[in-house]
């Protein structure tokens, strides 16, 4: 979705800058333009994507029409993610998409104007001596590299470049849906007739079963099928605040 056409690389060089250029451009995006990428984000748009363009630039448009695209495209739907996850997780996770769809437009150069086995290689060390956008937009390549400055300078230094673990959240989120379910297996012993504290999923109405993923929105204190709102368990770990879709709705109003 690239308003001004950009000439195509054929070499493993032209390959390299365009690749480069386009890096620029999601990096900026991801950091130094943060807040006007999280504004063009609106998830009551269409299905929207993060596009870098050759001149470090970037831009967040809808997938081209046409079928099979002229280039690969980036991740669809970034937009509808916005607001149920914390913002440097729903960045992060940008970030590693951003990457893979580097990887496949280069190659696709490459593929497209038939680079060799030694072509390919070369190219992909060339790449690979570039941080990941994921690492700069995380700050792991910066603690990389005060991690190996530490570690040449003194071996006493043993806490640099250590990642946030994430594990307490999860730990948290975990603790409150077993809290719930340890709840509804109580109230399975009192008495049939005593339904008002049952659980219903807000979207579906049904009951609660022990085998169902279930998530509570952090706003109404509502709980829901993981099916019904589309969360897994694994999406669920990065998720630090859940809004409901109805919660999420009444956000983008106001």
């Amino acid at each position: 979705m690239e308003g001004t056409p950009h000439p195509i690389p054929r070499s493993v060089e032209e390959v390299f800058n365009d690749f480069k250029g386009r890096r620029a451009g999601l990096i900026k995006a991801l950091t130094t333009d943060v807040e006007k990428f999280f504004q063009q984000c609106d998830p009551e748009k269409e299905n929207l994507c993060l596009y870098g363009l050759p001149n470090e630039t970037w831009e967040v448009n809808l997938p081209v029409e046409e079928v099979p695209p002229e280039l690969p495209e980036p991740a669809l739907g970034i937009n509808f993610a916005r607001d149920g996850m914390q913002e440097k997780d729903w960045l992060s996770l940008v970030a590693v998409h951003s990457d893979s769809w580097l990887l496949s437009v280069a190659f696709y150069f490459g593929a497209r104007f038939g680079f060799g086995k030694s072509d390919r290689k070369r190219l992909f060390q060339m790449i690979n001596e570039l941080p990941t956008v994921f690492e700069v937009v995380t700050g792991a390549a910066k603690q990389a590299k005060d991690q190996a400055a530490a570690q040449n300078n003194s071996s006493k230094s043993k806490n640099s470049g250590r990642m946030p673990s994430r594990q307490p959240e999860a730990q948290q989120k975990g603790v409150k849906m077993s809290a719930a379910k340890d709840e509804e297996e109580s109230g399975e012993e009192e008495e049939d007739d005593d339904e008002q504290g049952a659980t219903l999923c807000g979207a579906c109405g049904d009951n609660y079963a022990n085998d169902e993923f279930w998530i509570c929105c952090d706003i109404c204190e509502r709980w829901f099928h993981g099916k019904c709102v589309k969360i897994t368990p694994a999406k669920a770990e990065h998720i630090k605040q859940y809004k409901c879709p109805s919660c999420s709705s009444k956000r983008a109003r106001v």
